[in-house]
């Protein structure tokens, strides 16, 4: 078989664009409470669901007539979760072209990057649907990035790229996402905001996204939500006084 330069412009589409939900006009007319803490908060999304193992079969190289070779990484926000029972699939039109499990070293040891041979009979001159799909075994859940791609059979890949997809993105347990600018919500409701402190979203007592402030005044807060139109609670944690702002209703996604 020859390989080609079948179909990976696909990833660049997808991890480009999977979180492209910003909303800069995001209005308020939020208060906030005080509270003082002993210690510092730690917060993190729970990226666990409950969806089944998929019974995906790796397909049949005799019928198709070109290959190629993806390297994915798992972005660090999943990485503490990937196992040697997790997989990584590529789907064509539907039609699954690849599948993988987590890559090994030459010692053995387990990785967070997947070697996917993919198949295909594509040209490089049609428009596909392609749908990259990684099932986490220690979180039960099926993360799912899909675009609709033109194929480009003079696009340069190789086997020395490294894409990073961003899965947390095309998750099913929170379908609506929307970035926030920290700052913007802060001074509305009349805080200061002090660079390296910690934000975070939540909705009820579920955290919802986190965020360090950067220096340059203009932080973003992506907000993961089960559906659209949730209120958000914005916390902020000012590390030197100790005291945690609470902003409810700060966002509506």
């Amino acid at each position: 078989m020859n390989k080609t330069k079948l179909m990976f412009v696909l990833l660049a589409s997808l991890v480009l664009g999977a979180c492209d939900s910003r909303d800069d006009d995001d209005s308020t007319n939020a208060t906030y409470t005080e509270t003082s803490l002993n210690e510092v908060p730690v917060w993190s999304i729970d990226w666990s669901n409950n969806q089944e193992r998929p019974d995906w079969t790796a397909p049949d190289a005799s019928y198709y007539a070109n290959w190629t070779i993806l390297k994915v990484q798992i972005e660090e926000a999943l990485q503490p979760f990937v196992s040697e029972g997790d997989l990584m699939a590529l789907f064509v039109n539907g039609e699954l072209r690849g599948l993988a499990k987590p890559a090994v070293t030459v010692e053995g040891n387990q990785t967070s990057k997947f070697l996917l041979k993919a198949y295909g009979n594509e040209t490089g001159t049609e428009t596909v649907k392609m749908s990259l799909k990684y099932y986490n075994q220690t979180l039960k859940h099926i993360f799912t990035l899909v675009d609709n791609i033109s194929l480009n059979s003079d696009e340069p890949i190789g086997i020395d790229e490294v894409f990073i997809p961003e899965f947390t993105c095309g998750s099913a347990k929170y379908p609506v996402m929307k970035i926030a600018m920290v700052e913007s919500l802060l001074f509305k409701v009349g805080i200061t905001p002090t660079s390296g402190n910690k934000v975070g979203a939540f909705a009820g007592d579920e955290c919802r996204g986190t965020a360090t402030l950067s220096g340059n005044g203009s932080t973003p807060l992506l907000i993961y939500g089960r559906n659209a139109g949730e209120s958000i609670t914005l916390k902020y944690y000012d590390a030197v006084t100790g005291k945690l702002y609470t902003i409810p209703d700060a966002v509506t996604l």
